[in-house]
This record gives structure tokens, C-alpha cells and sequence, in this order.
């Protein structure tokens, strides 16, 4: 179980006296406690990291967003590995590794996925107009509407999966996108933390993460019913640390709310952006009496040690299987004395020793320059770097010998694929939109205002042929046309005191877009075409040969000639040209 946007101080068993999470307090009870575990600090890079056993820069996922989320092809994941040793595999929650073929979670291992597309409900890519409630999710990569809270509506279906595959083994991801933000939630929730003289934008997210722990107990119970509790693992864990749990200064230390004493929160290099909880329970495998392990752990180390206990062969990997941390109280040399990275990227190509912390045993570096010792400074307030030269030196040999290890895939390209029988059709946003500088709309009030960004997708043609290439403004399921301004969003699940006040944009009116043709262009040759009158779409047919493709798209118009729109299409839809007329490209489901 991973949850999206929770650090390590959100749990009252980490302190926290104001939090409500009473389930996942008594797990950690029963559990071994990595309390020294660290994670990639955003998403997507951590999530890559944890299917793949690679530090999530060899992965290919250094972003969230711009086509740095994509992970690369060739890489065998987890549920790939389980798969072909007999395992059933499902993910129900959050995917944030690829919308389009062949980046999808059931292109990847799952067999059976419930999932949202993008980094969380309400981003470009995400169904339109999903607010958290009642919502359209992906079920295998159809499109399926769904009663209920979106988090308690992952583990209905994560539940359904335990009962279907009870009798034979199986790996279940549940990823709630909550506590991410737009913290849109239950009344009920955000009340209990009324009393408490905290922000509204805190009670919610604590709200969310009580929701989490009444969801977690349901789980339990639901293991004990079924006679799975004692030979299953049972592992929680989060993304990175905080989100919304404190408030952080220029310095990044913490002003108010709680963190358990961690300078920094998401995305920073101090240890609050990536140390996380990591709790394992294995009664079946003896592991199951409360104890804590201060080794460090990384999150590339998931894998091997899940394949370990599984006893199926593990690929070659970047982390190591933490079962003989978990199995024997000493700690065996090597753990002692290896070296860990976690840094934040976000831009379009990664940057030597940009927001990195080198860890080894106490000693934090950070950047490259300052020097921490955890033992003695847990805040990581007072650099000591000129007093440690050698320690500093070590720590930046460390630091080399992991950049060489990751950058010899940054060079690669992870395009989408079109004209594949296994999919036919694929929907590109521009939240993988690539440019110089990942500027690109990634949520859906973006798309309301109009926001304009540029840039280009890179696509692999699979088979030479006419494709029909469709730009809209707005996503197909919306029908609006490209011109055309609408109404903001009715929330009709309940009160508006649901949806948190700084989220209203995502469903405020949208903008009227003053543009009146359409451009394509792919390796250099362009197409235009006029906008008609009330046009949902833009339609240009194309040939192309079989290989790697470079597509740009834009909008233009405007009275000022001077000031004309240039705007990137928001959704782009690619095709084979009649492919409903056509055998080669229809997919098995169509098939008679």
C-alpha cells in the first residue's frame, strides 16, 4: 500500500498528536519499521523505482510531467516478474507511469487495473470533470464510472481482486492518489480536526490521510476473513514526504505544522523530502514482532526483496533484498557500508548534483557542498562541511560512481507507440507535452484559462500507414468545441465545501479561445487547416513510415496580428486511418 503525497510525520506513531490514525499506529506496532527508508521525494520517480528495483533516473522517470513519467521500455518490472513465476497482479489507485500504449499498468505486469490517468484526479490527462466523487476511472484502460470516494473505491476493488485470487498466489499495489492535492473531501473527515488550530488546507489533508486508516483497517479484516493474514506481506509505505503537513521558510525549515524534526518537505534534498515510512509484516515468514531498523533503505531495494521472499529470480537491479535486515537483528556489512542518492530533478534533462542528498550511515550531503551529521544535527541545520574534507570527498566519489550508473540512459527516448494492434488508438495530453522547459498545462483549470504552452511529442510508428491525427481543446468526453467558452463545473456530489476552496480554479468557467486554423507538423512537414464554426476537433490525415516521430501541434489566430494565439492543442488523439474497416488494426476485443 502506497500513498500519494503523505511524509513520514503524518502518522501518530511517528508523533504526530493531532492526526487520527489508529489502524496504521497499530500496524506499526506489529510491524519492522524501516525508520531510515528513503524514496525518490516526488511521485512518479519513486513509483518507478519501487517496480523496478533502478534508481528511478535509470528508469527514465525523473519528472512528473513533459514526458519525463514515461517508464522506459526494456526495463522489467515487478508484476512482469511475478507474472511468469504464476503470481495474479492488480494495481487499483494511482498508475503515474505512462498513460498511452505501451506505458500503461496492464502493458507493464498488472492483469487487472482500476486506475486514473496522469498524476492525480483533475490533471489534463484525468477523466473530465473528476472531483474525487463518483468518478470515471480506467478499468484495464476503459473508461468505467464508479460510485463512491475515490479512495474508498480503490480498495473495493483491490478487496474484489483478494477475493477472486484468494486460492492461488497474487501481488496487489493499492495506490489511493490521497492525500494528494486537490484536497477534496468528506466533511465528516476534515470535522474531526475542527478544534485543532490548523489550516483548512490541513484538515483536509489530515482528513484524507483518517479516511486512508479507516480503508487500512477494512483491509486488515478483510485478510483475517479470508485466511490471508498470516502468508501474506503486508507492506505501507508513501511517496515522499509531505505535502501539506507543515509549512517550510526560504530555508526549508519548518515554520508550523508537524515533521517530525526533518528540515525540508516534497521535492527537497533535506531529509524530510524523502525519508518515508516503511512498515512489513510477515507473520507466516517471522516477521511480525514490533522493531526497528535504522539501516538505510532505499526504495530500489522493494523489489529484490520482494522477489527474495517470493522466491522468484530477480533481474539485475540497483538495490539489494533488505530480507536478511529483516530476518537477523545484525546488520550485515555491506548495508553498513554502501552509499544512497535521492535527488530531484523536474526539468527536462537531468543536472549533476542538482537537489541531491548522498546518505551513508549519519552523514548527509547535500548538493554537493554542505555537510550534515544526522547523529548529532537531525535538522540538518549547521553545514560542517569544512571541518569533514574527507568525508565530503568520499561522499562526492559516492555521488559519481551513482550519476555514471544513471546517466547512461538519459540520451533515451521513451516515445508513445501508434498503430498497434493492442492499441489502436492513443490519446496524448500535453501534460507530456516536451519542451525546453517543462512548461507545459498539466491540470484542468489550466485548460479553463487557456494557458498556452508549446512544444512537441515524440510517437513510434509501429507499422507504415495513413493515420488520422485529431486536435482538440477540450477532451473528447467533454464535446465542447475548440472556440468555445463554458460554465464552470457543477459540483452536484454534495455540498461545495467538499471541494477545497484553492482547487475551485480546476472547475471555474473556461475561456473563450479566439483561433481560427490549426497546424501539424511531423519531422518538418506541416499541415494546416481552417477551424470551423462549433468544430470539436481537427482532423488531418496523414502517411507515415514505421519508426520514431517527432509531432508538433498549435492553434493560431487572434485579432492582433501582432499578438496572435499560438497554442498547443490540449488533446491530441492518433489513430489508423479507418481502422474500423480494417483487420490489421482492430484490436483482439473487436475481433470475432
Amino acid at each position: 500500500m502506497l500513498t500519494d503525497d503523505q511524509g513520514y510525520a503524518d502518522l501518530g506513531c511517528h508523533g504526530n498528536s493531532i492526526i487520527q490514525t489508529p489502524t496504521i499506529d497499530a500496524f506499526h506496532s506489529r510491524a519492522v519499521r524501516f525508520t531510515q527508508f528513503h524514496v525518490g521525494s516526488t511521485c512518479a520517480p519513486t513509483r518507478s523505482g519501487i517496480l523496478t528495483g533502478l534508481n528511478c533516473n535509470s528508469a527514465g522517470v525523473w519528472h512528473t510531467i513533459g514526458g519525463a513519467a514515461l517508464l522506459r521500455l526494456g526495463v522489467k518490472t515487478l508484476p512482469e516478474v511475478l507474472s511468469e513465476n504464476g503470481y495474479a497482479t492488480g494495481l487499483f489507485g494511482k498508475w503515474h507511469l505512462g498513460d498511452d500504449y505501451p506505458y500503461r499498468p496492464h502493458d507493464r505486469g498488472f492483469q487487472e487495473t482500476v486506475y486514473h490517468r496522469g498524476g492525480g484526479l483533475t490533471q489534463v490527462s484525468d477523466h473530465w470533470g473528476n472531483d474525487y466523487f463518483n468518478d470515471t476511472f480506467l478499468a484495464n484502460g476503459k473508461p468505467k464510472s464508479y460510485t463512491g470516494y475515490c479512495t474508498d473505491v480503490f480498495f473495493d476493488e483491490a478487496f474484489q481482486f483478494f477475493r477472486q485470487h484468494r486460492a492461488e498466489p497474487f501481488c496487489c499495489f493499492i495506490t489511493p492518489n490521497a492525500p494528494h492535492s486537490p484536497l477534496n473531501v468528506e466533511k465528516k473527515y476534515r470535522d474531526l480536526y475542527a478544534k485543532d488550530d490548523i489550516p483548512d488546507e490541513r484538515r483536509r489533508f489530515y482528513g484524507m490521510i483518517t479516511n486512508i486508516d479507516e480503508n487500512f483497517s477494512r483491509l486488515e479484516k478483510l485478510l483475517r476473513e479470508l485466511n490471508l493474514e498470516e502468508n501474506t506481506i503486508l507492506i505501507f509505505s508513501t511517496d515522499n514526504g509531505t505535502a501539506t503537513g507543515c509549512d517550510i521558510d526560504d530555508h526549508q525549515f519548518v515554520t508550523n505544522g508537524f515533521n517530525s524534526g526533518m528540515r525540508g518537505k516534497k521535492a527537497s534534498p533535506f531529509e524530510g523530502g524523502h525519508r518515508v515510512p516503511f512498515f512489513l509484516r510477515y507473520p507466516a515468514g517471522g516477521i511480525e514482532a514490533g522493531r526497528d531498523i535504522g539501516t538505510l533503505a532505499s526504495y530500489t531495494d522493494f523489489m529484490p526483496t520482494l522477489l527474495d521472499f517470493c522466491g522468484a529470480k530477480c533481474p539485475v537491479v540497483e538495490g539489494r533484498s533488505l530480507r536478511p535486515l529483516l530476518e537477523d537483528k545484525k546488520t550485515p556489512r555491506e548495508f553498513n557500508k554502501r552509499a544512497l542518492v535521492a535527488d530531484t530533478q523536474r526539468i527536462p534533462q537531468p543536472i549533476k548534483w542538482r537537489l541531491s542528498s548522498v546518505m551513508k550511515g549519519e552523514w548527509r550531503l547535500i548538493n554537493g557542498r554542505e555537510l550534515y551529521d544526522l547523529s548529532t544535527d537531525p535538522e540538518q541545520r549547521t553545514d560542517i562541511s569544512a571541518k569533514h574534507r574527507p568525508v565530503v570527498a568520499d561522499l562526492r566519489a559516492e555521488y559519481e560512481q551513482w550519476w555514471a550508473l544513471c546517466s547512461r540512459q538519459f540520451n533515451e527516448i521513451s516515445p508513445t507507440h501508434i498503430g498497434s494492434a493492442k492499441c489502436p488508438q492513443v490519446d496524448l495530453t500535453t501534460q507530456e507535452l516536451r519542451n525546453e522547459n517543462s512548461d507545459v498545462v498539466y491540470h484542468q483549470g489550466q485548460v479553463r484559462v487557456a494557458q498556452a504552452c508549446v512544444g512537441w511529442w515524440d510517437i513510434f510508428a509501429e507499422r507504415t500507414g495513413t493515420y488520422e491525427v485529431i486536435l482538440r481543446r477540450w477532451p473528447a468526453e467533454a464535446g465542447y468545441g475548440i472556440t468555445a467558452g463554458i460554465e464552470g463545473f457543477d459540483v452536484d456530489t454534495g455540498p461545495a465545501e467538499l471541494i477545497e476552496p484553492s482547487a475551485i480554479t480546476m472547475y471555474r468557467d473556461g475561456k473563450a479561445l479566439d483561433v481560427y486554423g490549426a497546424a501539424l507538423q511531423i519531422d518538418g512537414q506541416q499541415w494546416y487547416a481552417d477551424i470551423k464554426k462549433d468544430a470539436s476537433h481537427v482532423t488531418f490525415t496523414v502517411k507515415l513510415k514505421k519508426g520514431l516521430h517527432t509531432l508538433r501541434a498549435w492553434f493560431s489566430g487572434g485579432n492582433n496580428v501582432h499578438r496572435a494565439t499560438v497554442i498547443s492543442p490540449y488533446y491530441v488523439t492518433i489513430k489508423p486511418a479507418g481502422r474500423t474497416q480494417s483487420k490489421k488494426f482492430m484490436p483482439d476485443s473487436e475481433r470475432t
